[in-house]
């Protein structure tokens, strides 16, 4: 599950006052919940045995197959990853000093349905793993993208200095643009 998770993109969601990025994998075999607030990290990680478990704790009416219960977890879960949550749907979180608690409250077949993530402060490597190697990769790759284009702006440039110079001119003259100034891009950039 976890290595399904890196594959997964973080997504802004809000619980009251509260941001968070978070991602989340199921499986008919469990589930793996990542959530931060960028200063600290929590994750839970359930097997089916354990999904089973607390679904009869949290609702004891509902008598249904334990991939049923993350179906519809993964149902609930999905569309407020993508910033749509359903309109019956109400989630609310807690903090304390041992972790997190995510509640979710909707419901199944016609009956409530609730449940609780119990999320505990994420090991450092899984912290490296999802955020700092990603984040630092992601600049990495960037900053190489930023010189490449920097480098074909200079080159669009001395191409159209060589028009210029031939002879060219611009039959619209509100195309016209200024030379790119590398420096003072970078100044710039760096105020903002």
């Amino acid at each position: 599950l976890e290595s399904s998770l890196l594959t997964q993109p973080w997504a802004s969601v809000r619980f009251g006052e509260s941001t968070f990025l978070a991602k989340v994998c199921f499986r008919d075999t469990g589930y793996i919940l990542l959530i931060s607030d960028l200063s600290s990290l929590w994750y839970e990680s359930a097997d089916a045995e354990a999904v089973g478990q607390r679904s009869k704790e949290l609702n004891k009416r509902l008598t249904v197959h334990v991939s049923s219960f993350l179906n519809h977890l993964c149902s609930l879960m999905c569309p407020l990853l993508a910033g749509q949550p359903g309109a019956t749907t109400a989630f609310s979180c807690h903090r304390s000093p041992s972790g997190l608690r995510l509640h979710v409250k909707s419901e199944l077949s016609g009956l409530p349905f609730y449940w609780d993530f119990h999320c505990c402060p994420a090991p450092l490597e899984m912290v490296f793993r999802h955020l700092v190697r990603p984040l630092i990769q992601m600049n990495l790759a960037l900053q190489c993208q930023l010189q490449e284009l920097t480098s074909l702006l200079l080159q669009k440039d001395a191409e159209i200095e060589d028009y210029r110079e031939s002879g060219a001119t611009l039959s619209r003259d509100r195309l016209r643009t200024q030379p790119f100034q590398e420096e003072k891009f970078q100044q710039n950039f760096m105020a903002e």
